[in-house]
């Protein structure tokens, strides 16, 4: 069986993010979508409640699971039993650090590799950061977040 993790912080989870989730179940057996709890930030939901959002968002994709997880990918990565770490492209800007951080990963776990989706055009610019930013100021953010999602941050910031 090919499993794959693709591992993030998803607060919130973005159209941009579900584009990359959609066509990695199309690639492997299993994805197993791991959501970074890191103490060093303070996220806008909880690891919980991110958890239960993509659980939600992710919910008619028959192979793909959600599952907390802390610590380094790469240990997540082999307690999933997966050989692959997904990470998504939006511009020229996010390569520098995704490939600085898959090198790391490669010398850390050379058995387990990285594959890079490049987000679909439509959802390139698109960034958690963004949205939250945005959604502060009270713009609609339809064309950001699945509606669930937009449900959610409406209830959280409200």
């Amino acid at each position: 069986m090919h499993r794959a993790v693709y591992p993030g912080s998803f607060d919130p989870c973005t159209k941009g993010h579900l584009d990359i989730i959609q066509r990695a179940s199309g690639l492997f057996d299993e994805v197993i979508v791991g959501v970074l709890y890191n103490s060093a930030k303070t996220p806008l939901f909880s690891i919980d409640e991110r958890v239960n959002i993509l659980k939600e968002v992710t919910k008619g994709i028959e192979n793909v699971r959600i599952e907390a997880f802390a610590g380094l990918s790469v240990d997540f990565v082999r307690k999933c039993n997966a050989q692959v770490i997904i990470r998504g492209l939006r511009a020229i800007t996010d390569f520098e650090f995704e490939l600085q951080m898959a090198q790391t990963n490669r010398v850390l776990a050379p058995d387990i590799d990285t594959m890079f989706l490049t987000t679909s055009l439509e959802y390139a610019y698109l960034s958690s950061t963004t949205v939250k930013e945005v959604a502060s100021f009270g713009a609609d953010l339809t064309e950001f977040v699945p509606p669930y999602v937009l449900l959610k941050l409406k209830e959280k910031l409200s």
